[in-house]
């Protein structure tokens, strides 16, 4: 259904079971668009627990106001109306989740509560623009979150979502040429943010992992597994943008130098050089998780999770999370 269209079998449905009080009813119409309203939050919040909190304060809200929807418009509309609006709403009470100034913002800038995303929490027969790799990766979501929130809603419906002007505007009670203007402060930011390191957000979409970046993945685990330092070092290139989080900062580094600062912070040392690792993906990017057998255990421990952007063979950008405090993982704790 469109917003032009006649009322469709969800939107009377939904009426329905709002007229009835029927929660059960409610809960099982709403709970089909789960999926691509926790996407939509995360690419507001970047923080996977913060986006399935505002998904569920959607479903919250939306009961509470079920009365109020009268099919006007599609029902996935005014979930994702409901949605955008909770989510401006938490942005303006966490002053963690405020941008970055303006006079700090640039390709180096943190974001400290930023999460990986679990592809198999992905809408399973998405639209293209939900879940389209080039606005799921994580240099597109950090990216983001460079916009003041406001303009952050409006480049995500109108760019990412495709929504027209009046319906981005409807939805965030602005007035269309506010929106317009907005945009176009949006696009400007995330150029800049994004220049030479990304295709444009706007491209023809990919979902699937590339045979090269397999490759590289699992020559990643297999230099761990063997301590092989100058293979690692042969993956990485020598601009590499590496951060760890929750730790600060985001470093440009040549190859040598950031294994050999591995190397300095105990990795690949005594203790620290006991390798396993198995492949996956995050926000649709390949990613190695790694564990580390320490002398007096018998297994093989969850460690880190590297997420890895790999460009002409190579390794360009490596965000390295702790993977221990995210069971949204999904990932064995030993091996």
């Amino acid at each position: 259904m469109t917003d032009l269209e006649p009322l469709g079998a969800d939107e009377a449905t939904f009426i329905t079971a709002a007229r009835s009080g029927d929660a059960a009813r409610f809960a099982l119409i709403t709970e089909r668009h789960r999926r691509e309203l926790q996407v939509h939050c995360y690419r507001m919040l970047a923080n996977y627990e913060d986006a399935q909190d505002m998904t569920q304060e959607t479903f919250l809200r939306a009961w509470n106001k079920r009365e109020s929807f009268k099919g006007h418009a599609a029902l996935r509309t005014w979930l994702y109306r409901i949605a955008t609006n909770a989510c401006l709403d938490f942005l303006e009470k966490r002053n963690d989740r405020t941008p970055v100034p303006t006079d700090l913002s640039g390709p180096d800038s943190e974001v400290p509560h930023l999460q990986p995303y679990p592809d198999r929490m992905l809408p399973e027969d998405p639209q293209e623009s939900v879940v389209a790799r080039e606005t799921i990766e994580l240099a597109f979501i950090v990216a983001v979150q460079h916009l003041p929130p406001r303009q952050r809603a409006v480049f995500i419906l109108r760019d990412v979502l495709g929504w027209p002007a009046s319906k981005a505007a409807d939805a965030l009670e602005l007035t269309v040429a506010s929106v317009t203007s907005a945009l176009q402060r949006a696009r400007v930011t995330m150029r800049e943010q994004l220049p030479g390191r990304r295709l444009d957000w706007r491209s023809p979409t990919t979902h699937e992992l590339s045979t090269d970046e397999r490759g590289v993945v699992k020559s990643y685990i297999d230099a761990h597994e063997r301590n092989d330092l100058d293979g690692l070092m042969s993956l990485l290139r020598d601009d590499l943008r590496f951060t760890m989080l929750p730790d600060p900062g985001t470093v440009i580094t040549t190859a040598e130098d950031a294994v050999d600062g591995w190397v300095s912070g105990g990795l690949f040392q005594h203790g620290h050089d006991d390798w396993r690792g198995i492949t996956t993906t995050v926000n649709r990017m390949p990613a190695a998780v790694l564990y580390l057998r320490t002398p007096d255990d018998p297994e093989y421990r969850l460690f880190a999770i590297a997420v890895l952007r790999i460009v002409d063979g190579k390794i360009a950008e490596l965000t390295g999370f702790d993977a221990g405090d995210k069971p949204w993982l999904d990932l064995p704790p030993t091996l």
